[in-house]
């Protein structure tokens, strides 16, 4: 009943946004929820998607937002119809076979994505509606994984830290790389493994342990719902926070027979909600994001330019690279996108292919006519597991449950499974009257792909987040940036990054201010002001006192009234230095080292005030209403030069918010660099690289040979990098470090789970560097690929910096020749970072190799 009322309300919203809405599609619509509810009632799931359709639907009328759909969910109509999710399966071909079957007996698994903020509350309504004896979430194990087992064995034997960190960093990184795998894939450990007892033994001991249970903690997602106390099924134990856990980790909880729910919090999700109350507040008190138009102009100008910071699952440097290559142009591009950007796919080539393809530079063909409709979207290139489904489905008569079994058979590679599918496919083809030869060679192309083919339906619902996210961002950019500066409030390389891409957007970041700011960012016009939570030393509870005392006598006018009025128990002098350090106080005081040298008398003065009032006193200053509010009556002191008001914001911030002190140098440094921190990740594992920056210690190590070497944070305007400098080159380091005078660094970029670092080689200053720099440029272009048109275009970057570095284009045709073209003469160039990163972003970041003048070749 739920699920058919919803329909008839789903029907009347897509007949009000597509007129051409008919009977017929109507008539679809109604046969496939009833096939749907069928199937569900036949599995007995009825009263699981009731009790998911119920908290969601409590969640909506709080208020809290809930992602359209996770995961082969999204291929159900009665999800759909339920407001489970929001994803139409019809419009978008998603299949409810991929998510549940008769052929297929498992349970069902509705993973729903929530706000980050709103998660919690969710858990304690359902704890609430069916028994806090009744719901538990799930414990799981962390287990010993390659790296962090050989650190714990390391420091277990008392090994030194430093030699069992490099041992650690030679481990590969990727998912799930055993230490017998890595052993064969880096030569270098099977090396120090044979010839050093020690190693031998670190070894030995870990590869024992590798994959045991480390530690137990909450699973992030999984929630059980039982019909009975749950002590009657399975042991129970109380999390960190108080929560209540199962002892059994999900496929024991299964086991037994109870029913896992999956609430995810999804950062995103509570972006778009800010950016939203923003966008009313400051626009259209109106506006709906659900009601945004799916083909908007801007939006694509925005995905097409690859300017996606912030863009969920679109922001990474190579997804947006890739963006730039395929030109999105209508909403089920972003859906290919999704399903694309994955390691299998861009290690096969099928992303090339399907850019190529898209543009028309390859033929597009198809083994079989009847394969036109299920692989014409993506240019005959299989991407989704559903379309391995529809394939047996049309070709040889598979129902989609049966389907679905071939689908997983696929995925799993098991020799006499496939042999047995084999048969059956070719069976199925031969009564559609199929040459046998081409059936055969469909299922190759089918087996081949399935193992890098993605669930269209999660795809589906993922598209949606990001493009609701980049509509936000092309539309509403100011609003969409501050949603998104609140989201990472306490993590400053995030806030440093956001911050730049604000200015490159043209909005201005003002400071904190204590007659403007709330706790968080906020919009003011084309601007975005710091919250007073962002502020060092600055805790919940000064900011509300701050917050509420401007609210309810008015604002401040100067720092003595500030420091009278706001009560000192819960602002002290620490809290005030910073706020006059970050620039709070400009807009009462025009020099913050004014203000800073009357602390001493605005606070005292300030305690003096709370202690009569206490005593029941009249102050008599309050009495004869006399202030101490102009600048007159501050004390007369040189205002801090550029260099100490920047290292003041520093220390209160985490971060320059006025300036930079690499301001003045930005022409001198763009031309010796050949990366930022924010372009670094373009690199392949192993570049060398030039890059600028101020040096920090983060900390130092005592070798095995008693040598000092070092951990270095190095900060330019774009963020902030790990820098591991050895023995020598530490030595000369050294002296540069806690300096605001910026240096440069040559070394190698290794890239890790996270941002990556540099292994610093050489260090020089900015003059020295100078002399040195990039001594040529090297383009790598595939001979069978590059048009007149694209030589047009490299021309046309090349010409658009020019200079004394001489460019060697290397013309690769696979599978012949490599020919080797000196431009000498014709075109030199400045290699400045801007047009790296434009022959990158037209060429792809591994075609473009600047050889540095240190006398490393380029890798690769």
């Amino acid at each position: 009943k739920t699920a058919r009322e919803g329909l008839e309300h789903r029907i009347k919203e897509i007949r009000r946004k597509e007129p051409d809405f008919g009977e017929e599609k109507e008539k679809e619509y109604r046969e496939r929820l009833e096939e749907e509810i069928q199937v569900i009632s036949e599995m007995g799931f009825a009263t699981y998607f009731l009790i998911v359709a119920d908290f969601v639907k409590y969640a909506k009328k709080e208020g809290i937002p809930v992602g359209p759909g996770r995961g082969s969910a999204a291929g159900s109509l009665v999800a759909y119809a339920m407001e489970i999710t929001d994803i139409d399966p019809i419009k978008y071909g998603l299949l409810f076979e991929r998510f549940l079957n008769l052929e297929r007996i498992s349970l069902p698994d509705i993973d729903v994505d929530f706000c980050i903020n709103g998660r919690e509350r969710v858990l304690q309504y359902v704890s609430q509606k069916y028994g806090k004896d009744h719901v538990a979430q799930i414990t799981t194990f962390g287990t010993l994984q390659a790296r962090a087992v050989i650190r714990d064995v390391g420091r277990a034997l008392g090994m030194p830290y430093n030699e069992v960190d490099k041992i650690a960093k030679l481990v590969p990184t990727g998912k799930k790389v055993t230490l017998k795998e890595a052993l064969k894939m880096e030569p270098s450990l099977q090396e120090m493994a044979e010839k050093n007892p020690g190693v031998r033994e670190l070894f030995d001991v870990a590869m024992a342990l590798e994959g045991l249970p480390r530690h137990s903690s909450t699973h992030a997602a999984g929630v059980v719902i039982a019909d009975k106390p749950l002590t009657e099924y399975i042991p129970l134990y109380r999390g960190n926070k108080g929560e209540v856990v199962t002892q059994f980790p999900m496929e024991y909880v299964e086991k037994v027979g109870l029913i896992k729910f999956d609430f995810l919090g999804l950062r995103n999700l509570t972006v778009i909600d800010n950016a939203v109350k923003l966008v009313r507040e400051n626009h259209d008190p109106d506006f709906d994001i659900r009601e945004i138009p799916l083909d908007d102009p801007k939006t694509f100008d925005l995905l097409k330019s690859g300017d996606t910071l912030g863009v969920f699952q679109l922001e990474s440097s190579g997804m947006r690279d890739i963006l730039v290559r395929l030109a999105p142009e209508d909403f089920t591009d972003i859906i290919a996108l999704v399903a694309l950007y994955r390691p299998g796919p861009l290690e096969s080539g099928m992303v090339e292919n399907f850019i190529q393809a898209k543009h028309g530079k390859i033929p597009v063909t198809f083994e079989l006519e009847e394969l036109r409709p299920i692989l014409g979207p993506t240019y005959g290139i299989i991407l989704y597991q559903e379309q391995v489904m529809k394939i047996a489905n049309v070709l040889a008569n598979y129902s989609l449950g049966e389907a679905d079994i071939l689908r997983r058979a696929m995925g799993k590679k098991k020799p006499e499974v496939m042999a047995a599918q084999r048969e059956r496919f070719m069976k199925g083809a031969k009564e559609n009257n199929i040459d046998p030869q081409k059936a055969s060679r469909i299922f190759d192309l089918m087996e081949k792909f399935a193992g890098y083919g993605f669930n269209k339906s999660h795809s589906a619902a993922y598209a949606l987040i990001a493009y609701q996210t980049a509509y936000l961002k092309a539309n509403y950019p100011v609003e969409f940036m501050a949603a998104l500066l609140n989201s990472v409030q306490s993590d400053t390389d995030n806030i440093l990054k956001l911050i730049n891409e604000c200015r490159e957007h043209d909005i201005e970041i003002l400071p904190p201010d204590v007659n403007a700011s709330e706790d968080g960012f906020t919009v003011k016009g084309n601007k975005i002001r710091f919250g007073l939570a962002a502020v060092k030393n600055v805790g919940h509870g000064a900011v509300s006192a701050i917050i509420s005392t401007r609210k309810a006598q008015g604002p401040f006018k100067s720092i003595y009234d500030f420091c009278e009025r706001v009560p000192s128990n819960q602002v002290n002098r620490r809290v005030i230095e910073n706020l006059v350090k970050c620039g709070a106080f400009d807009s009462i005081h025009l020099q913050r080292s004014r203000v800073y040298a009357a602390l001493d008398d605005a606070i005292a003065r300030g305690q003096e005030l709370d202690r009569e009032q206490k005593n029941g006193q009249l102050s008599l200053f309050g009495f004869m209403g006399i202030e101490k509010s102009s600048d007159d009556e501050l004390p007369e002191v040189a205002e801090w030069d550029t260099s100490q008001r920047l290292a003041f914001e520093k220390e209160a911030l985490g971060l320059y918010v006025s300036g930079h002190p690499m301001d003045s140098i930005e022409g001198e440094v763009s031309n010796i660099c050949t990366v930022t921190t924010d372009t670094i990740s373009d690199e392949r594992d192993g570049a060398e690289i030039i890059i600028c920056g101020l040096l920090t210690l983060i900390k130092e190590i005592t070798t095995r040979k008693g040598e000092r070497m070092g951990f270095i944070n190095l900060e330019d305007k774009y963020g902030r990098m790990e820098v591991v400098a050895f023995p020598e080159v530490y030595e000369r380091i050294l002296p540069r470090l806690g300096s605001d005078e910026p240096s440069v660094l040559i070394g190698q970029y290794q890239r890790d789970e996270s941002k990556g670092k540099i292994i610093a080689s050489r260090v020089l200053s900015l003059e020295e560097a100078q002399s040195e720099a990039i001594k040529s440029l090297r383009l790598y272009l595939n001979g069978n690929r590059t048009d007149e048109k694209m030589i047009s275009k490299i021309k046309h970057i090349l010409e658009s910096a020019p200079g004394d570095c001489p460019i060697l284009v290397h013309v690769l045709i696979p599978g012949h020749s490599e020919t080797i073209i000196a431009l000498n003469g014709e075109l030199s160039v400045n290699p400045t970072v801007e047009l790296l990163s434009e022959l990158r972003k037209l060429l792809g970041k591994e075609k473009v190799r600047p050889e540095l003048a240190n006398g490393q070749e380029p890798k690769g």
